[in-house]
């Protein structure tokens, strides 16, 4: 392979140039949890919270939306989850998502897991608002709660 061709960053685009043909494209929610779950969340410092910030911001950055509704798009799309709106204010709206990756998990109560998927929601968000934008999760199916719901600050 030619190295000056190499790309230096990969691209949300290049994530969907799935060349596999035995196995298709996608893989088991297991592999999932657990790079999420033991992998980052137990795995790392602090349960994550600092790489899962990042990797969530960098992955949101690089997603092709240009609105909140699109970006709840990616969310159905990817199967990261089934988000609605259920809350908006002028500067404050709550989107709650139900199917997310952690439903059926046993209840853990004070543990939210979700911040990788609130990242990467704060990501878009910054780059659609072209300015600072914090989500927070505040509530995690894994806390006890019936949905994973963020709230969106401006």
């Amino acid at each position: 392979m030619n190295h000056a061709t190499v790309a230096q960053e990969f691209t949300f685009d290049d994530m969907k140039k799935i060349s596999r043909t035995k196995l298709g494209h996608t893989v088991p929610m297991e592999l999932y949890r657990a790079v999420r779950l033991i992998g980052m969340y137990q795995g790392l410092p602090m349960k994550g919270k600092g790489t899962t910030v990042t990797i969530g911001r960098k992955i949101g950055e690089s997603l092709p939306v240009h609105s909140l509704e699109e970006l709840l798009d990616v969310f159905r799309e990817l199967k990261i989850g089934d988000p609605q709106i259920v809350h908006e204010e002028e500067h404050k709206i709550h989107v709650a998502v139900k199917d997310c990756f952690c439903e059926g998990l046993p209840e853990m109560e004070g543990n939210m897991v979700c911040d990788l998927e609130g990242a990467i929601m704060e990501g878009a968000m910054n780059k659609i608002k072209n300015k600072r934008v914090f989500v927070k999760e505040i509530k995690c199916n894994v806390n006890g709660d019936d949905c994973c719901e963020y709230e969106i600050r401006f």
